[in-house]
């Protein structure tokens, strides 16, 4: 058995979990700063690096008691190295060092979104060759796994990333921070709209993805309409985006699917929790049957430290440790990534 003490402090959440061989949670501790972050519209830098100094200590004894362990049945400290805010990384960083040190655990830096790739461990064991599709406000990524912890970026976004989109196109219709919940659900009250027209993004590489046109064409169409005298439906126009942006990404997905052919395929990052997304790749992964389509549930979508107990310990048994000379890298390249 092999028991990871896991640390999470890349954005705006401050995260503890232990885990049990990869897949079993002991425990799993979040304390969020979204109500905070949404008073200014996003996420503050600052704010967000002094809030997790106030909250490491805690979540890190809470995630102990809660686990039944104590740190002699620690086996290693895994930690979420980059990207992320630098302050908010640093936070984290410097905790899992002093954890380490003090008690003679052995370090394991990760990704952060590996760890969303594993998060999907907990709910069936992953089997490769793995196709995942990662979501998230700051990546939209297709990712090729041959092995167990062996990473191929094989897609990227040329510009926004979808999440980031989201919060773009929310601020337009005036639906606040953060945008993807809120247009996922306001998107449910739409429907097709003929003056609605969205361009489909365009990439010059086909699993690479594109969403900077389709956001200006939102606003673009917004004050059009606004121009003209017409009514702008903030639904329809919620609907509009929502399906162009993701049949697009989808279309692009599914088509890599066809050609790597993987075993299995998983969702993975923030977004991966938007209801209309779920409902689409289970939907056209029909077409690819002997494909098995993972989807995390909600809780382990968001930041949360489980999943970087869950990637760390995939990591600890390749080897791949981590020195106390190890700095938070904003712009972690991720591993497989050119």
């Amino acid at each position: 058995m092999t028991t990871i003490l896991a640390i999470e402090s890349s954005c705006d959440e401050t995260a503890c979990a232990i885990i049990r061989n990869g897949n079993e949670i002991l425990s799993n501790i979040v304390s969020s700063q979204i109500n905070t972050h949404t008073l200014y519209g996003g996420v503050v830098p600052e704010v967000a690096s002094r809030i997790h100094v106030e909250n490491i200590s805690t979540v890190v004894t809470e995630a102990l008691a809660a686990s039944g362990c104590s740190m002699d049945d620690i086996d290693a400290v895994a930690y979420t190295l980059g990207p992320g805010l630098i302050g908010s990384l640093h936070v984290g960083v410097m905790a899992a060092k002093t954890i380490a040190f003090a008690y003679h655990k052995p370090l394991v830096p990760v990704h952060h979104i590996t760890g969303h790739i594993y998060a999907n461990a907990f709910v069936t064991e992953l089997k490769f060759p793995l196709m995942a599709l990662v979501v998230s406000g700051g990546h939209t990524e297709l990712v090729w796994m041959k092995n167990d912890y062996d990473f191929e970026v094989i897609g990227t976004t040329a510009d926004d990333a979808i999440g980031e989109a989201y919060d773009k196109v929310a601020r337009v219709l005036g639906l606040g921070y953060p945008g993807g919940p809120a247009i996922d659900k306001l998107a449910k009250e739409g429907h097709y709209n003929p003056d609605y027209k969205l361009p489909t993004p365009k990439t010059d590489d086909p699993h690479n993805f594109s969403f900077s046109g389709l956001k200006t064409a939102v606003l673009q169409l917004n004050d059009r309409l606004k121009r003209n005298g017409k009514e702008v439906v903030p639904a329809d126009l919620a609907w509009c985006f929502q399906e162009t942006a993701l049949n697009s990404m989808v279309d692009k997905t599914i088509a890599a699917v066809k050609e790597k052919q993987p075993v299995m395929t998983v969702l993975a990052g923030g977004v991966a929790a938007n209801s209309r997304l779920r409902e689409l790749m289970s939907e056209r992964m029909k077409e690819v049957p002997e494909c098995e389509l993972v989807i995390p549930p909600l809780k382990y979508c968001t930041d949360n430290a489980a999943m970087i107990g869950a990637v760390g310990a995939a990591a600890y048994a390749h080897g791949m440790f981590g020195t106390f000379e190890d700095a938070a890298d904003p712009g972690l390249i991720m591993p497989g990534e050119e």
